[in-house]
């Protein structure tokens, strides 16, 4: 099963620990499925750490190369201009580079979609009770 996760699953996973975001991250980690990542992704979310969380560009600069020694990065060849908020489309095109089954996010416009081509567009909650059920 390939997954791509958006900022905010990320961010959650990680500037607040403990919860479900972080037990979806364990997951990737334990290899239940392939979590797929852009430039774009880890970008972001280091923009968002450190300018919303005060991280330290120390402490960025490990995570990132913590979860890209998780994640399969791809560099995605398709521009879309589908949602009218452009970083959701850089989201959108992760998911549809890697071919995704599922795009587990929290954004409303994103979540709106419900389904692209053929990527689930999930919430996290969502997410978590298919790995329950161990089906994709």
């Amino acid at each position: 099963m390939r997954v791509v996760f958006d900022t905010n699953i990320y961010i959650s996973a990680f500037a607040i620990p403990g919860g479900d975001a972080e037990e979806a991250y364990r997951h990737a980690l334990r290899g239940t499925f392939d979590l797929i990542a852009s430039i774009f992704i880890l970008t972001e979310t280091a923009r968002v750490l450190q300018t919303k969380f005060d991280w330290t560009s120390d402490r960025v600069q490990q995570l990132i190369r913590q979860i890209s020694q998780t994640v399969t990065l791809v560099k995605p060849q398709a521009h879309l201009h589908i949602l009218s908020d452009e970083p959701d489309n850089r989201i959108l095109e992760c998911a549809l580079e890697s071919r995704a089954d599922f795009l587990v996010t929290g954004d409303r416009d994103l979540l709106a979609l419900g389904q692209h081509e053929t990527i689930q567009v999930i919430t996290l909650a969502q997410f978590l009770a298919k790995l329950q059920k161990g089906a994709p």
